[in-house]
Parts: C-alpha cells; sequence; structure tokens
C-alpha cells in the first residue's frame, strides 16, 4: 500500500495548484473520486467523470480520477490475452483533457489484488482527503471484488465518505463498455467504435523502416509500430486521418500481412496523400475513419497497384464528402 499512497501523493502534488504556505504534498481541500481502468475512456467513462466534476464542484471539492495499470485480468488471469483500446499514455491524456484536478496512475499488481475495499478505501481518504466516491453501479473493487456500492456505502459511513453509484450510458439498446467497444471493433465497425467511443479509433506509434516495397511501387507507407498488446481491428484497408510531425493529412492505412508479397508478419502501414518525405522516427496517430475492404492477395503488383488506386480515390471522395473531416485534417496544418 506504501506505492499507492506515494502514487496519489505524486499525482496530486504534480497536479494541485499550492500556495506558499501549503505542505508540500498535501491536498488544499477534500476531493471526490472516482477509480477504474478506463480503456478506451467511451462515451460511459466520459460521462462518469462529467458526473465526478459536477459533484466536486457543486460540493466545493477538487476531483480526482485513480486508473489502474496494468488491467487486474493481465494480473489475476495471465492466461487469458488482454488487449488494450488505449495506451496507458493515451489514457491518462484523455482522462486529464477532461478537467478533473489530477490523475493518479496506480499499479496494480497481486499484492495490491489482496489488499480489501476498506483498507483501499482507507488509503483514499487518509492521502487524497476523498469526500465522495463516485461508482458505475457494475464496478466493483478489493479483495474479492468486495468492493460493491453497497459494501462501499457502509465502509464510507465509518470513514466519512459518501458513495454515489450511476446508471450505466446506452447508446441505442446497447450497454457502452470495453468490451462492446471491442466487439464491434472485431467487426469492423468503426462508424459504430466512434459512436461508443465519442471520436474514432486511433492507432498510435512511432514510424519505424521497413521494406520499402510501396515505394517502389509508388504508394511510399508509414510502418508504425504498434505495441502487441494493443488492440487492432480486422485486417484490411481504411480510410484515415494521420497526424504526424505536426501536420494532418488524408490518409489510407493497411492492416495485414501482405499476401501479395507472401508476407508473414501482420503490420499497419499508412499511405499519406499528397505527400513526400522523410517521417522515421517521428510519433503517429492515425485516426480509424471507414473500413473499405478486406485484405486480398492478389495476382502480381500490377492488380495490386491498380487497386491502390481505387482505395485512394475512395479515400478523397470520403473526405471530399466529408466537409468536417476535410476541415479537420486542414486545421492541424
Amino acid at each position: 500500500m506504501l506505492l499507492v499512497r506515494e502514487e496519489l501523493r505524486r499525482a496530486m502534488f504534480e497536479s494541485t495548484p499550492r500556495t506558499p504556505t501549503q505542505a508540500a504534498g498535501a491536498p488544499s481541500r477534500g476531493h471526490a473520486l472516482t477509480l477504474g481502468v478506463f480503456d478506451g475512456v467511451h462515451r460511459g467513462h466520459q460521462m462518469l467523470v462529467g458526473r465526478l466534476r459536477d459533484e466536486a464542484r457543486a460540493r466545493g471539492l477538487g476531483s480526482g480520477i485513480v486508473t489502474f495499470h496494468p488491467a487486474p485480468v493481465t494480473v489475476l488471469r495471465p492466461d487469458i490475452s488482454f488487449h488494450y483500446l488505449t495506451s496507458l499514455e493515451t489514457r491518462v491524456e484523455l482522462l486529464r483533457g477532461t478537467g478533473v484536478d489530477f490523475v493518479s496512475v496506480v499499479q496494480f499488481t497481486s499484492e495490491l489484488a489482496q489488499v480489501s475495499a476498506e483498507d483501499f478505501a482507507r488509503v483514499l481518504v487518509e492521502e487524497a482527503d476523498m469526500r465522495v466516491l463516485i461508482m458505475g453501479e457494475d464496478f466493483a473493487f478489493g479483495r474479492g471484488r468486495e468492493g460493491t456500492v453497497e459494501h462501499l456505502s457502509n465502509i464510507g459511513e465509518a470513514l466519512g465518505f459518501e458513495v454515489v453509484p450511476i446508471d450505466l450510458l446506452a447508446a441505442s439498446d446497447d450497454q457502452v463498455s470495453s468490451t462492446r467497444v471491442r466487439q464491434e471493433l472485431a467487426a469492423g465497425a468503426m462508424e459504430r467504435v466512434r459512436e461508443l467511443l465519442g471520436r474514432p479509433y486511433s492507432l498510435r506509434g512511432p514510424v519505424l523502416h521497413g521494406d520499402e516495397r510501396g515505394r517502389t511501387i509508388g504508394f511510399p507507407t508509414l510502418n508504425l509500430g504498434i505495441s502487441a498488446d494493443f488492440t487492432l481491428p480486422p485486417n484490411g484497408v481504411y480510410i484515415t486521418r494521420c497526424e504526424v510531425g505536426g501536420r494532418s493529412y488524408e490518409s489510407c492505412t493497411n492492416i495485414g500481412t501482405r499476401p501479395t508479397f507472401d508476407g508473414v508478419q501482420r503490420r499497419v502501414e499508412t499511405h499519406l496523400l499528397d505527400f513526400e518525405g522523410d517521417l522515421y522516427g517521428e510519433v503517429a496517430k492515425v485516426d480509424l475513419l471507414q473500413r473499405v475492404r478486406d485484405e486480398v492477395k492478389f495476382a502480381g503488383p500490377d492488380e495490386l497497384i491498380e487497386q491502390l488506386r481505387r482505395d485512394v480515390e475512395a479515400t478523397r471522395a470520403y473526405f471530399a464528402a466529408q466537409p468536417n473531416e476535410r476541415s479537420r485534417t486542414s486545421a492541424a496544418r
């Protein structure tokens, strides 16, 4: 628990304005908090954080988010393959962008998994002066997931904090959840994924050296380094928007193994429209806007080139028909 205390103190010290007379590392006021993994930072998470800010403002409290990393399932069930919707860096960036006073990343370990809900809540009260805990109705923490809304409400009466449960957000008839986002992503339903997230699904990684085969056939691509534990949609071609080198470009992206050239390794390769240059070493962010087609093994390079031309035409047509998307791209240039 010492590590949890240190991480909370560090987050508040870095994020909370303080006066010259205020003790270093001590919060200037009580806080309303919420806890969770927040993978994807989807619309359900955004609603929860919005309620957190509202409750904090109404009570004159600061607001804070405690996010766990790695995801508890990777520690408790290492036999299960787990893939993230957002990297930790992106998750923290998105959570900080909501306007809360601090975001604390707590390392989830097998030791932490054995801590009781009461003991963990006590640390939050002692270190962050927690006065209010905002919880989704299905969320639980502590040893054996004992920290349900009902159990924590009883703990709160003893420790001096209030639990505010939040109904789950629904989009259409489906619950908004990270699991639901993964299901739609696996189907390649990028518009549906965007609806659930409230933004396009993005891939981010360094631009790596590849075999430069795209350059030899007239369609140079950025070869993105994507972490192996990141969730990718099905192999295929996607209309995308790419931010790299301080600019934003209309682009199309292939996710797959390049079967025409008997490739084996799965790659993410993005072709920037109307761009010439070298971007190796830059970090690129690619927004997946619409799925165009499956990845196909062509008879040879000539057939592939003809299809790539059609993919580029489809990309141009998409942006021409989507003035809002085009303005977002132009505004970043």
